[in-house]
């Protein structure tokens, strides 16, 4: 007898004997620190470790394992894997080990990717952050983003915020995730997590119920669409805090990518909205050390009137020199200034900061110091004694 029946699994019918095989390897991913999963099906199990695809398995994976696979972890979900091709939960490894699973189908069958969830919640201490981004969890109001390329570490860096202002504040706290990752209990703060598809039909759908539900700080899983955008600028312009992501990889082009959600006869009134409600841009990126592991490299933007300045007369184009040139004064950084920091530090290579650098050219300059030597001449070489207001004079005073 078949133990599905109209894409309904009959659970009793189960021998869960391909669940026990991908747990093995599970277990081996694990202990070898790595970050995901494949299983795919007519292909050959591989993991990635330190940033790395690497085999696991010998043998290929076949369609028909895949398919049984599927059926033995979505059990009743099942039906909704072969309707909508895709379905996202997590699995419960063990007390310590949850992962992130994403199911869909390609050419040949089901694929698997699980991503290993910490159960430990990050602390700032323990992730080395820039004192600057424990200045955004004190703030009252405003939009707070985290950016960077899938597995960047966004939801890490998210939930060690979550995890401080619950250590230390007395708030509420509502997330809105797709799925939860980190698991908060409360502290200090009331924390009430809500997974989109089991708690929650959607993120807008959340977002607007959480405007009625007393929250101080709202962090929302990531900005997908327009409305969900719109909710967020709303609720950080009428006194909430709000956390969130998007797949950007820097601060500029975050700028961009939310003011190009919006049709152009609305641009002008969102970036007006972003520039008054912003506090701060996080973007990382993850590269590779000489110990052969992985450090973020960090660009923070804070909202100075400089920066609200820019964004409001649409000269996106000088914000990351402004990021610069508030370093000292607002402890802002750009990637390159953090990555020279790495550099200098010899944590990573020539190479990979030359590979990850926003201007690879630039940052060849700073670290040979030529950069550093040609500002100096600049600032220290006497100006011409000509008072006309020529050229000259003019290009001396830059800087």
């Amino acid at each position: 007898m078949s133990e599905v029946v109209g894409n309904q699994v009959d659970v009793s019918k189960l021998t869960f004997e391909q669940l026990k095989k991908i747990r093995a390897y599970l277990k081996k991913l694990i202990e070898n620190g790595g970050s995901d999963l494949h299983v795919k099906a007519n292909g050959v199990i591989r993991a990635r470790i330190n940033g790395k695809i690497v085999p696991f398995s010998g043998s290929i994976y076949t369609r028909e394992e895949a398919m049984t696979l599927a059926k033995e972890i979505l059990r009743s979900r099942f039906a909704e894997f072969v309707d909508n091709k895709e379905v996202d939960l997590v699995y419960q490894f063990d007390e310590r080990n949850r992962f992130r699973v994403n199911i869909f189908f390609q050419t040949d069958g089901p694929s698997f990717v699980f991503r290993v969830i910490p159960m430990e919640i990050p602390t700032f201490e323990k992730m080395g952050f820039p004192e600057v981004i424990r200045s955004f969890t004190n703030e009252g109001r405003g939009l707070v983003l985290v950016t960077g390329a899938t597995g960047s570490g966004k939801s890490t860096t998210l939930a060690a915020m979550v995890h401080e202002i619950n250590l230390n504040q007395h708030k509420h706290i509502i997330t809105i995730e797709d799925p939860i990752e980190f698991v908060h209990k409360d502290k200090k703060c009331i924390i009430n997590q809500r997974s989109v598809g089991q708690d929650t039909l959607s993120f807008d759908r959340a977002l607007r119920a959480a405007l009625r539900e007393d929250p101080d700080i709202i962090l929302v899983g990531e900005m997908r669409d327009r409305e969900t955008v719109e909710l967020a600028l709303h609720a950080a312009d009428t006194g909430h805090l709000v956390f969130s992501t998007l797949h950007t990889i820097d601060a500029k082009e975050t700028i961009n990518r939310i003011i190009a959600m919006f049709p152009t006869d609305e641009q002008n009134r969102v970036r007006l909205s972003l520039a008054g409600v912003l506090k701060g841009i996080i973007s990382q990126r993850l590269i590779p050390t000489v110990d052969d592991k992985r450090v973020a490299a960090m660009e923070v933007l804070v909202k100075t009137p400089m920066i609200e300045k820019l964004i409001n007369e649409n000269r996106d184009y000088e914000v990351r020199d402004a990021i610069e040139k508030g370093r000292e004064h607002y402890k802002s950084q750009s990637f390159d200034q953090h990555i020279l920091e790495l550099y200098n530090s010899g944590i990573i290579t020539k190479e990979k900061a030359k590979d990850y650098a926003t201007s690879a050219a630039d940052l060849e300059l700073k670290m040979s110091g030529l950069n550093n030597s040609i500002s100096s001449d600049l600032n220290t070489k006497p100006k011409p004694k000509d008072t006309s207001g020529t050229m000259d004079e003019d290009i001396f005073d830059l800087k």
